[in-house]
């Protein structure tokens, strides 16, 4: 079974070049797709940040596994009493999942692996959950298959594919309910996020690859 995972660290002040090189040169996330470790592995940084998606094949793969060569680079994250240079992200919304690892495999080339970043209002992080979850189990309405987002804290990071894959999910949903409103527009979704400082922006905006690895195109 695949297993979708998010990770965020933050660089040391001044490291964030030196930890970079160290990922560029490293091999580990490379060869965990070889291995058939993972399926899909990807990096993004944003700002002084770092952030991980990836998706396991038959054993739950740690974070330093994938890019250790950036762990002497990365500060450590406070509120736990063990040191850890990772916090794990909580997926908040996906249209689709993992029936199989048959299912899960791209059917056509990806052009682009994209990862996004946005900022909740602190207030407004319990409704944004709750209308997406709705969303998600009740199958209200089917959307890109790979896209998924995930939260920690108020920030949200989410990972999408290019060309997109709109298909029916096979998991069934896990509501029976019909709480999601039949016009999306109606959660105003506009009034859960929280403007960007430097133009007032709502919403998403890029982060820039480090890398991205996919088991097939290793394989060809």
């Amino acid at each position: 079974m695949i297993k979708r995972k998010f990770y965020r660290a933050e660089w040391e002040k001044g490291q964030e070049e030196a930890g970079l090189l160290a990922l560029a040169e490293g091999a580990s996330a490379r060869r965990l797709v070889e291995q058939g470790d993972l399926m899909t592995a990807a990096a993004f940084k944003w700002r002084n940040q770092l952030f991980l998606y990836y998706e396991c094949m038959g054993r739950d793969v740690l974070p330093e596994e994938i890019a250790g060569e950036a762990e002497p680079y990365l500060r450590d994250w406070p509120g736990q009493a063990k040191p850890r240079r990772w916090v794990e992200m909580a997926d908040v919304f996906h249209f689709n999942e993992p029936a199989s690892e048959e299912h899960w495999l791209r059917q056509a080339p990806v052009e682009k692996r994209v990862g996004r970043i946005a900022h909740l209002k602190p207030e407004m992080i319990a409704s944004y959950i709750y209308y997406h979850y709705q969303l998600q189990e009740e199958r209200a309405f089917f959307g890109d298959k790979y896209e998924i987002i995930a939260i920690h804290e108020n920030l949200l990071f989410g990972y999408q594919e290019f060309p997109k894959t709109i298909e029916e999910p096979v998991v069934p949903g896990r509501l029976r309910t019909k709480g999601t409103p039949e016009n999306w527009n109606d959660s105003r979704m506009d009034l859960h996020f929280q403007p960007w400082e430097d133009d007032g922006y709502l919403y998403f905006k890029p982060a820039d690859t480090v890398f991205a690895y996919y088991i097939g195109d290793l394989e060809r």
